[in-house]
């Protein structure tokens, strides 16, 4: 390394070069699967670091009083540093082997679920029981984000199982909806907008899997009922719920009726750093809604990007989402099976959807929800669970990947093999010669015999 003044040149040996390079190659060759959806997941991963290093500024007054991000920077590089090794090691495994521990995995979400509801932890002052803290270690977690992934795989799997079978409504009743029922009652106290999110994609799984029409009807009113009935006994006895009941409630009522209150607040800090970025930004670390908007870094990191790239950066990061969820329509349909199909659609479209919601919160097209925007918002579990189904997806891509190459391979053997028969056929129809051979070779036998000098016989 050479020193000039108050600058540092970093100069490098040849051989260091060359090796930093060779292992950066054979780290891109250990990748396996859809090499696309590996470049938009990495690619939305180093666009995070700018908006969440600028929206960070807020947590650091308030909680430090110095404004220094450089710790919120560090900790979401060591987030998503984490996550891409989950997607690494998740990517390994054949997708097929989900399919049994979705099966065995579902009771110890629920179990969760249940202790999360109990002894669940208040985070960043929201007063709703979503996370636990994992002991010893201290890392908060939200148990209902690893609930939806259990939860999508275990449907793919069911309608995978019943695709040479008729399906019927009684059955189907037990092994599949009662399931998803539980598990969405278990989170629906706490947190109405991922129990939502969780039910309508599986709705969508289902009619993608070609669940009768006539059942899902049946299955979209018995959760309006259902919904409707909590609501009402949530209202008759609200100490026995969290009060978050009341709370998206009055959400939904502020949102249709524009009542100020607390989130009317945050989505009007929001449409003001919108409209302050107008079509080329502030640019990079001058918003100044990152000041007032309680979670700049998480909820509401859209309109900060916003405010910061304008028009053109809010396109590309909804541009990303959309071209990554076009790459998992090419993953699903190249899935040479039903469960690999349904799993690229149970895990992959609701990551795109999570992000619409997301944007359309920021733009007031929905009211506030609490999803964050995947690969781009601060939080630990919210990135490694996405990461976990990137990963899965990508074991479904590899399997493809290995099939094809596979086959590649076997047919250049056939060829080979092929080449070599012919050879052998043309040589057996060549005419024999004069001289009784066979082209340039004769059948004389003109070698030495060994056992002459045995018997003492002079070979001349």
């Amino acid at each position: 390394m050479l020193v000039s003044g108050s600058r540092f040149r970093v100069s490098l040996e040849p051989e260091t070069k060359i090796r930093i390079i060779f292992i950066m190659k054979e780290l891109i060759t250990s990748l396996k699967g859809d090499k696309v959806i590996w470049a938009f997941v990495a690619l939305l991963a180093m666009f995070s670091f700018m908006p969440v290093f600028s929206a960070s500024s807020n947590l650091a007054y308030t909680r430090h009083g110095s404004g220094n991000t450089l710790t919120y920077l560090l900790k979401h590089g060591a987030q998503l540093l984490i996550g891409f090794f989950i997607i690494y090691k998740v990517h390994k495994i054949p997708y097929h082997y989900f399919r049994t521990i979705s099966k065995y995995l579902l009771p110890v979400v629920w179990i969760l679920l249940v202790y999360t509801l109990l002894k669940g932890t208040v985070i960043s002052g929201a007063n709703a029981s979503r996370w636990i803290q994992i002991p010893f270690i201290g890392i908060t977690f939200q148990t209902s984000t690893l609930a939806a992934i259990v939860l999508f795989v275990f449907v793919a799997r069911y309608l995978s199982k019943k695709r040479e079978t008729p399906i019927t409504f009684k059955n189907s009743l037990w092994e599949l909806w009662t399931p998803v029922f539980i598990t969405l009652l278990l989170i629906l106290p706490a947190n109405l907008s991922t129990a939502a999110l969780i039910f309508f994609m599986v709705i969508m799984l289902v009619f993608i899997g070609k669940y009768p029409l006539k059942y899902i009807a049946v299955i979209l009113g018995v959760g309006i009922i259902g919904l409707i009935f909590f609501i009402i006994v949530a209202r008759a006895f609200p100490d026995a719920f969290p009060n978050r009941v009341d709370t998206w409630l009055n959400r939904i009522d502020n949102f249709t009726t524009d009542k100020p209150d607390e989130d009317d607040y945050q989505i009007e800090k929001a449409k003001i750093a919108i409209a302050s970025g107008g079509i080329y930004g502030l640019g990079p670390g001058k918003s100044v809604q990152k000041n007032f908007l309680p979670q700049s870094s998480s909820d509401f990191i859209y309109a900060i990007i916003v405010e910061e790239y304008g028009l053109f950066g809010g396109l590309l990061v909804l541009g990303m989402y959309l071209l990554l969820l076009f790459r998992f329509v090419v993953a699903a349909h190249k899935a040479n099976s039903l469960f690999g199909k349904l799993v690229v659609v149970g895990l992959g479209f609701p990551i795109i959807f999570q992000a619409m919601t997301n944007m359309a919160v920021a733009v007031e097209l929905l009211p506030v929800t609490g999803q964050t925007l995947p690969l781009i918002s601060s939080g630990g579990s919210s990135i490694w669970m996405t990461c976990i189904a990137l990963g899965i997806i990508l074991s479904v891509t590899k399997k493809e990947e290995e099939i094809a190459q596979e086959n590649a391979e076997k047919q250049k053997r056939e060829d080979a093999l092929q080449k070599l028969i012919d050879k052998q056929l043309l040589e057996d129809e060549s005419p024999l010669t004069p001289e009784g051979g066979i082209g340039d070779y004769t059948i004389e036998d003109k070698s030495v015999n060994p056992m002459m000098a045995i018997k003492g016989v002079r070979v001349k």
